[in-house]
């Protein structure tokens, strides 16, 4: 089985299985959340929970604007988890780079059942909260706070589009 090879540099990984294959597992979204991130303290440390939404749109064969939304769960831990529980609510756009994730668990009526998740190892915050939009419209209120990115990463851009439109002309 032909694998897809990368040079390991940047912070990629490369995986390779029993046999010799080399594996990657990756994904990387844009979406918005679906509702506010739920935080909890485990013994491994601070884990937070959300739902994100990604939209695809498309013209069906009669020229209707279609639109599908896919709902990703997402886990973050650590520090990130912790500026995510700070700075993230419903609505908030965000771009998550991390891993596809299998877990089993028991639900209340003890039934085994499995859930994927994006266990993200970043998250950008890519919009402006309501407090700074307004300060910079000249409305006079006290500027909250920026959303802080974590370590290692660039803030986003000044003029960067708060919502998904637009985003359907990508080559990609």
């Amino acid at each position: 089985m032909a694998g897809i090879c990368f040079n390991g540099k940047g912070g990629k990984r490369i995986f390779v299985s029993k046999k010799g294959e080399k594996m990657f597992n990756k994904i990387t979204l844009i979406g918005r959340l679906g509702r506010d991130p739920e935080t909890r303290t485990t013994p491994a440390g601070i884990v937070v929970n959300f739902s994100l939404a990604t939209d695809e749109t498309w013209l069906d064969s009669q020229g209707q604007k279609q639109t599908r939304t896919e709902w990703h769960r997402v886990v973050v831990w650590g520090k990130q988890a912790e500026l995510c529980a700070k700075y993230l609510a419903k609505g908030r756009l965000v771009f998550v780079e991390g891993s596809l994730q299998t877990r089993k668990y028991q639900d209340s009526q003890g039934q085994e059942r499995s859930v994927t998740e994006v266990k993200a190892q970043r998250v950008l915050f890519l919009d402006r909260t309501a407090a700074q939009t307004q300060t910079q419209q000249g409305s006079g209120l006290p500027q909250a706070s920026p959303a802080r990115t974590p370590l290692g990463s660039n803030p986003p851009q000044a003029g960067f589009p708060t919502d998904m439109s637009g985003m359907d002309d990508l080559p990609f």
